[in-house]
């Protein structure tokens, strides 16, 4: 029998197999990952200026502010541009422009409570709806062309993050964890941000999709956008101020304009784009139902989605973390659960097995508590209950050591990235936790298999970065070399032979020193560090 080549024995070992739903794009599509927002913000501006008549972009988002200038710049300062100009003057000259935004039917989400997270998109929403193009003679071009998408479970929210263009019948799509926030817009070495009294930074990342990859990233938006346009009406206050919504009284509107477009132009056809030895899936989690049984309203299903929900994110990382031989890289703004999740479609039995067998497990993140839940940024580094509790505690002693987590300090890792032996990434906007795997929270991620370098540049970049050491000819070898790489998140990784602390002696061939050192080790908390002493002393 013929061998397989070398990609279709990584395809057919870290990616599920592949479904009409669900293809996998092999050969012929782009995936190009963008570390931190101001290059991701940077992109998105340079699209938007290019659009013309006939061209289009697409955004999903669960959060937008409509004032952000994707340059950086603030009110006031010369040349401030927000990118809802920008899209409302395109719009007026023919382009396009499609934006689709959370509304969660509950979880802070009800459009007339005077609180919670998705109130400020209901005014968003407003606002880019009546916005007029400083630059054109054109009257609100924007009116039809926002949408509120309030479906899902009661506990959930559309969490998918998407932007697609096309220009001149090219698409280009992203996916990734970025929402179009002014505290987004930052880079290593994280220093422009204050939290309260502290330095802060926000650390994320995007991929961006050529060919049918992208193709199905359109697919996706087209898909809630139809979803959303089906949602039945419902009414919230016509006047809206930004410092109180009246709860009863006043003269009420739909949240979604009656007028708005059923559906999208037909999707170009896109040229391929080679990609030699690189297979690329994009997928997503969904709960069956678009709206629960509520206020009168039956129960709707989603098109397309069957009874069961999708669940191709938790297949894909459940099936890469599964065929682990060396490491799994995961960064995620949490490592516990929350509610609305589903214990069948939890990651932790997956780790504790990979532990088992000898590989890595390095996580990367805020833990439970994150500085932009509010207080300052310096959050202490506790191991959370679930990862003690669900991994930890459930492993033998020598197999806990292939488990370490870190918090990177004044920092919100918004990231959710996982990589698998410098041959498989995944990025997108999906948490962790469960509920983002069962669907409660919409989700969508592209996942990556090469059988060349990608991966292990993408790892040592995001390395150097934590260790905010700017990568040289010295650097670069060294986080390159995975065996002594290995060694910066626990000592006894490094090959046998090797020198303690090798990583932080730049005099030695494969040495180096990070210039700052941001990376804290996360440990047990206090309580449970006294409990646990109380019973050694007990036992002894």
């Amino acid at each position: 029998m013929p061998h397989a080549s070398p990609l279709a024995d990584l395809i057919a070992r870290y990616l599920p197999p592949a479904t009409e739903a669900c293809p996998t794009f092999t050969e012929n599509s782009r995936f190009e990952p963008i570390i931190d927002g101001v290059t991701y913000f940077s992109e998105l501006a340079g699209h938007m200026e290019a659009l013309g008549p006939g061209d289009a972009v697409y955004i999903a988002g669960y959060q937008a502010d409509p004032h952000l200038d994707l340059s950086g710049r603030t009110a006031g300062e010369a040349g401030y541009r927000p990118f809802t100009d920008v899209l409302a003057e395109k719009a007026a000259d023919g382009a396009d422009v499609r934006i689709v935004l959370s509304a969660a039917e509950f979880s802070g989400g009800v459009p007339w409570l005077p609180v919670g997270p998705f109130r400020a998109n209901t005014l968003a929403a407003r606002v880019i709806r009546e916005w007029k193009p400083s630059t054109r003679d054109a009257a609100s071009p924007l009116e039809n062309r926002v949408l509120l998408d309030w479906s899902g479970p009661a506990l959930g929210s559309n969490h998918q993050k998407l932007v697609v263009f096309s220009h001149g019948g090219v698409l280009t799509a992203y996916v990734g964890g970025l929402d179009l926030s002014p505290t987004r817009f930052d880079h290593s070495p994280h220093r422009r941000l204050r939290l309260g009294l502290h330095r802060w930074g926000w650390h994320d990342a995007a991929a961006r999709l050529h060919g049918p990859a992208a193709v199905r990233v359109r697919e996706t938006f087209q898909f809630r956008w139809r979803n959303t346009t089906l949602l039945p009406p419902r009414l919230i206050a016509r006047n809206l101020p930004p410092e109180y919504f009246p709860l009863t009284g006043g003269e009420r509107t739909v949240i979604n304009p009656p007028d708005a477009p059923n559906d999208l132009p037909p999707a170009p056809e896109q040229p391929s784009h080679p990609a030699d030895g690189t297979a690329v899936q994009v997928v997503r989690s969904y709960r069956p139902w678009s709206l629960y049984r509520h206020r009168g309203w039956r129960r709707m299903r989603r098109a397309n989605v069957v009874r069961a929900g999708i669940h191709e994110i938790y297949h894909a990382m459940a099936t890469a973390i599964g065929a682990a031989e060396r490491y799994i890289y995961l960064e995620d703004q949490y490592f516990h659960e929350a509610p609305g999740g589903d214990p069948r479609f939890q990651l932790y039995g997956a780790l504790r097995s990979a532990a088992c067998r000898g590989v890595k497990v390095i996580l990367v993140g805020s833990g439970r508590k994150d500085p932009a839940d509010g207080g300052d940024s310096t959050v202490p580094p506790v191991i959370t209950h679930d990862l003690r509790r669900r991994v930890l505690d459930r492993l033998p002693a020598a197999a806990r050591r292939n488990v370490v987590m870190y918090r990177i300090d004044n920092l919100t890792v918004h990231t959710k990235l996982m990589l698998v032996d410098d041959v498989f990434a995944s990025i997108g906007s999906a948490n962790f936790f469960s509920r983002s795997m069962v669907g409660t929270d919409s989700e969508i991620t592209s996942t990556f298999v090469t059988t060349g370098d990608l991966v292990r540049d993408l790892r040592v970049r995001l390395w150097a970065e934590h260790l905010r050491t700017p990568l040289d000819d010295r650097l670069t070898p060294a986080l390159a070399d995975l065996d002594t790489a290995l060694g910066i998140w626990r000592r006894e990784w490094l090959p046998a032979g090797c020198p303690a602390q090798t990583w932080r002696r730049p005099g030695l061939p494969a040495g180096f020193a990070p210039t700052e050192f941001a990376l804290t080790p996360a440990r047990y908390s206090s309580a449970v560090l006294r409990r646990e002493r109380r019973l050694a002393r007990t036992a002894s």
